[in-house]
């Protein structure tokens, strides 16, 4: 799927897919109650997350049989190894989702050679979508959301950041010293918390220039926010290092990361 690729089809199959499983998913947000579950490594599961990764893998298989499918639901994905694949966080901020803030998305990206190209992140509590087009530009749709009809798009891009004073975006649910320490160094001129992937959009956007992350994360939870934010000229590197931040990794886990609009300039650990 790499040499003769049709984004046209990939995107139309992920804008699809992301807007089904959003409504899926916000039937679940609406009712009076749900259940929630731990998964061995304690994070939390509802019926949600498992309604929504059925329906977006039973697409993506449909019409990609031939790629490799990574998901985070799906725990027997997480043994293969492959530079180009498709992946997949059907629920990323599960804790946000459970607390009713909002802050989740759907995740679906496609990545080649180890660079995640095309992406989809849809946020459905919070109204927004954004994914890569065609040619690899990153655009916001506004609603209805219409799963058969691409509504109206606007192509995002990363601001021009003021290093005096920058706009940082940290993590809602997994904020700590380390982090502020790091943002410290910065001159700062207003620091939000947001959860899931909304971070990326939000540098991608230029509503934010700066998202650290030093905490674990897999590479679910980052490809499609990546996408999203590379088509709209911005960077992902490796905190430690500065280095180009690559996919395909063993058991997909990822490290700590920076993502950030180019102005920025970055600070070392």
């Amino acid at each position: 799927m790499e040499a003769d690729v049709d984004y046209d089809h990939v995107m139309r199959v992920f804008r699809e897919a992301a807007i089904e499983a959003g409504a899926r998913i916000m039937e679940v947000y609406r009712a009076d109650d749900f259940d929630v579950r731990a998964k061995s490594d304690e994070s939390p599961v509802t019926e949600a997350d498992e309604a929504a990764d059925a329906l977006i893998s039973a697409r993506l298989r449909a019409a990609f049989p031939d790629m490799v499918l990574v998901t985070e639901e799906q725990a027997d994905s997480h043994a293969q190894t492959a530079a180009t694949f498709l992946i997949v966080d059907p629920l990323d901020g599960t804790k946000e989702f459970v607390q009713r803030r909002g802050d989740f998305t759907v995740n679906i990206a496609l990545v080649e050679k180890g660079v995640p190209l095309r992406g989809v992140v849809y946020a459905p509590a919070k109204g927004r979508l954004f994914y890569t087009d065609t040619n690899g530009q990153s655009v916001e749709e506004t609603g209805p959301f219409d799963p058969e009809h691409i509504g109206p798009t606007t192509p995002i891009r990363v601001g021009q950041p003021d290093k005096n004073g920058l706009f940082v975006v940290a993590s809602k649910s997994h904020r700590d010293a380390a982090t502020d320490a790091y943002i410290a160094k910065y001159g700062v001129a207003d620091l939000k918390s947001a959860g899931s992937s909304l971070k990326f959009c939000l540098v991608a956007t230029g509503e934010a220039d700066l998202y650290p992350r030093l905490g674990r994360t897999m590479e679910w939870d980052t490809a499609a926010g990546d996408a999203v934010l590379r088509g709209a000229g911005g960077r992902m590197v490796r905190f430690e290092d500065h280095q180009p931040f690559t996919y395909g990794k063993p058991g997909f886990a990822n490290g700590f990361f920076i993502a950030f609009a180019p102005g920025v300039e970055l600070q070392q650990p």
